[in-house]
C-alpha cells in the first residue's frame, strides 16, 4: 500500500506542478486568467490530497496527521478550486482572479514545507 501511497503523492506533485506552472507562465502576459493548466491543477490538488488523508486515516499508511495543517490547506485548496472554476467560465483578463489563485497556492506550498 506504500505504493500507491507514493504514487499518489507523485499526483499531487504534478498537481501542483501545473497549478504553480499556469500561474507562473502568464506573468509577462497582459491577458492573464484562469488556464487548463490552473484548472485542472487545481481539481488534481483537491482530490489526490483528499486521498492520501483518507489513506493515512484509513491505517493503510503508517504515518501521523497534523490535521490543523491539513484542515487549512484543504480551505485554502477548496477556494483555489471554487476560484479557478469560476475563472473557466469568465473572459480574460482576470489579473486579480489570477493573483489570488497564485497567492493562495504559494502560500499552501509554504504551509505543507514550513508548519511541523
Amino acid at each position: 500500500m506504500e505504493f500507491v501511497y507514493n504514487l499518489i503523492v507523485i499526483l499531487h506533485f504534478i498537481g501542483l506542478a501545473s497549478l504553480v506552472g499556469g500561474f507562473i507562465v502568464q506573468i509577462s502576459n497582459s491577458e492573464k486568467g484562469v488556464n487548463a493548466a490552473m484548472f485542472h491543477g487545481a481539481l488534481t490538488q483537491l482530490v489526490t490530497g483528499l486521498i492520501l488523508v483518507g489513506m493515512v486515516e484509513g491505517g493503510a499508511v503508517d504515518d501521523e496527521l497534523n490535521m490543523t495543517k491539513i484542515s487549512v490547506k484543504l480551505v485554502i485548496v477548496l477556494v483555489v478550486t471554487v476560484l479557478a472554476v469560476t475563472g473557466r467560465k469568465k473572459a480574460p483578463p482576470q489579473t486579480a482572479l489570477w493573483g489570488a489563485i497564485g497567492a493562495l497556492s504559494i502560500a499552501n506550498i509554504f504551509i505543507a514545507v514550513l508548519w511541523s
